[in-house]
């Protein structure tokens, strides 16, 4: 695909991005390519400074370095998540599999790792910024189905993006809810990492199959807090997927 043909997939926009890296070289490179796509950026050069201007701003995505001085990119994430839904995309310089799921515990919708693609990242940006819009910030549209999802032991309430397992509230970051959405909507059915990845992160070219795996153990922790039975019903369909059982087995309950 040509950069025209891909510059025109990508929607016009005046929303506005946050972009924080202790490297200027990053910031400017970054800048210049979302601009290009019709962002309007600011720039943070430290976490301190970064969750200053997320706290003060509305701000549509923050692209959020993970090692900065000042605070680090989990800190602010973690501040941030107290009083905002931002999403979050991690930039790092670390691929190990720990930083991944530091970067998703504390919200993070997307990670990706340097060195990379300054197309890749307006393509995953664009990615993000659809489904945000589509889920309407705080309602989710997606599927057109009914408001309410329920099954034994776990309930979906579309209209609030309320989850409660056995009828106890459980907080989720809004990639986790979309996941549990897409999985609940159709249960019993497996799916594999490559259409979860491009169904609930709209990735389809691109995305790391581990972020699949990362945010469905992340899942099951916190479904688990509330009750070890819905924890269960998401099963791993060993070489195929995923799949999230209407009545699961309660034998170890």
């Amino acid at each position: 695909m040509t950069d025209e043909k891909q510059q025109e997939t990508l929607e016009p926009s005046s929303k506005k991005l946050l972009v924080v890296d202790d490297e200027n070289r990053i910031r400017r490179l970054l800048k210049m390519y979302l601009e290009k796509a019709d962002y309007e950026i600011d720039e943070a050069e430290n976490g301190k400074k970064a969750l200053q201007l997320a706290l003060e701003n509305d701000y549509d995505l923050i692209l959020l370095d993970l090692m900065m001085p000042e605070m680090d990119g989990i800190e602010v994430a973690e501040e941030l998540r107290k009083e905002k839904e931002t999403p979050i995309m991690m930039l790092t310089a670390k691929g190990e599999e720990l930083n991944r799921i530091q970067g998703f515990e504390v919200g993070a919708d997307d990670y990706i790792v340097k060195p990379f693609s300054p197309r890749e990242i307006v393509l995953r940006v664009s990615a993000i910024l659809k489904r945000s819009q589509a889920s309407g910030g705080s309602v989710s549209q997606s599927a057109n189905v009914s408001d309410t999802l329920t099954l034994p032991h776990l309930e979906i309430d579309n209209d609030s993006r309320r989850v409660t397992a056995d009828g106890k509230p459980v907080n989720l970051t809004p990639k986790e809810y979309d996941l549990l959405h897409y999985l609940m909507s159709s249960p019993d059915q497996i799916f594999g990492r490559e259409q979860l990845l491009r169904e609930v992160w709209k990735y389809e070219f691109f995305g790391d199959l581990r972020t699949v795996d990362t945010h469905v153990k992340r899942l099951r922790e916190k479904l688990k807090k509330e009750s070890q039975t819905a924890s269960k019903m998401i099963e791993t369909v060993w070489g195929l997927g995923y799949k999230l059982n209407s009545y699961p087995n309660e034998e170890e309950e």
